[in-house]
């Protein structure tokens, strides 16, 4: 059974590949667009307030499956998480991306000169097309200009994913945020992993049973090492070495470092013990 956050399917419109698994009014083949804002967010309800679940960064594609009043229902290409986006934060044709952002966080720029005016803020796993280059500079797909030591190719995975979220310590806290100026603790898990050229899933919960199937548990209170995931209900976060977390945490709504065994204190005084700890690689 499908997640229902990864369902494309309402009572009166699905997705057409869902056809024979579920019921609806009308059936609709998606239409490819792609995130050309540095950042947009996938909302449950199409309005600007709308509770953020989760974000598309810039380069990812959208599956559009329905228009209304400037917003756009579909689901995310990168991941399968369904929900709406601001249709301004959209466009077309889809340009297959070869790179990319692998700093922290880059400047889009308007021209290849550092001193030009930046067009917006890449964060860490942007999509980019690379295209000609001058001097320092790559042009991103005719969006902008992108410094070429911040990017690399898409097959060119980060070594460590420890070491990469270790970059996200101070981001401030975001529910639904995947990107350097804010996210949340499954969006960290999930980024870093991306970067390293692991994909998965989305939320905490899908995360935890996915683990749980491509990877390998270990005991609760078996010696942990450095890359080891430690879950509670709603909550994650990446063992840094055998004894501190690093996680992006309501607490202290921010990403920091702290002692593990502070961390499962302050969650077990609130009735929420670890549940699963799992160990990424061999």
């Amino acid at each position: 059974m499908t997640h229902p956050r990864l369902l494309p399917a309402r009572p009166d419109l699905a997705a057409a590949h869902l056809r024979e698994e579920v019921e609806a009014d009308r059936y609709v083949e998606p239409v490819d667009m792609q995130v050309t804002a540095g950042v947009t967010a996938i909302r449950r309800e199409p309005r600007d307030d709308g509770p953020m679940d989760t974000q598309a960064l810039f380069g990812e594609v959208f599956a559009v499956l329905e228009e209304r009043d400037g917003w756009a229902w579909g689901y995310s290409r990168h991941d399968g998480y369904v929900g709406w986006i601001d249709m301004s934060a959209l466009s077309q044709p889809v340009t297959p991306a070869t790179h990319r952002v692998s700093a922290l966080r880059t400047y889009l720029f308007s021209e290849p000169d550092l001193k030009s005016a930046p067009h917006s803020l890449l964060s860490m796993n942007a999509k980019i097309a690379v295209g000609t280059r001058q001097g320092r500079f790559v042009d991103a797909g005719g969006r902008g200009w992108v410094f070429e030591g911040h990017i690399v190719p898409l097959g060119e995975p980060a070594a460590d994913f420890v070491a990469v979220a270790e970059q996200f310590t101070g981001a401030p806290y975001l529910w639904g945020g995947k990107e350097s100026l804010g996210l949340d603790c499954s969006g960290l898990v999930q980024s870093s992993l991306e970067a390293a050229g692991i994909m998965v899933l989305r939320d905490t919960d899908m995360q935890e049973a996915e683990f749980a199937q491509r990877f390998t548990a270990i005991a609760h209170d078996a010696p942990r090492r450095r890359g080891d995931i430690v879950f509670w209900k709603g909550h994650v976060g990446i063992m840094v070495d055998e004894e501190r977390l690093l996680h992006a945490n309501a607490t202290y709504m921010a990403t920091i470092t702290e002692p593990a065994a502070e961390t499962e204190r302050r969650a077990t005084q609130s009735g929420s013990p670890v549940t699963s700890v799992i160990r990424i690689g061999s």
